[in-house]
């Protein structure tokens, strides 16, 4: 059994090295987004907490992957050409999300958050 990833840059430094550009590129991202966020593992996967759980993100076998909580719906006209489900988008490292819809989909989760 593998031993749990025990902070981020631990859980990057085991993806290889294709997927850990993309994955690092995708946590500057969020951290722009979320500047007052903390980063954790939860779930075995990079998180970022603000008044509660904001988003995930981790690799696969054939993919990287970004976990915004469910939210998908409101910006499914944006992610056609994505591999998405109910609360994952999957993208490959060569073809990653753009910047301003990570943004935007951050932003909408902090709003979440502030609300509840």
């Amino acid at each position: 059994m593998k031993v749990p990833a025990t902070s981020v840059d631990d859980y990057l430094s085991r993806v290889p090295p294709e997927q850990r550009a993309a994955l690092a590129t995708l946590r500057r991202q969020i951290q722009a987004a979320a500047p007052g966020a903390e980063e954790t593992i939860s779930y075995g996967l990079p998180t970022f907490r603000l008044n509660g759980s904001l988003v995930h993100f981790g690799a696969a076998k054939s993919h990287c992957a970004f976990y915004p909580h469910g939210v998908i719906e409101p910006f499914a006209d944006r992610l056609t050409g994505f591999d998405t489900s109910k609360g994952t988008i999957r993208f490959q490292p060569e073809a990653p999300l753009p910047e301003d819809l990570v943004h935007e989909i951050v932003q909408y989760r902090v709003a979440q958050n502030a609300r509840r």
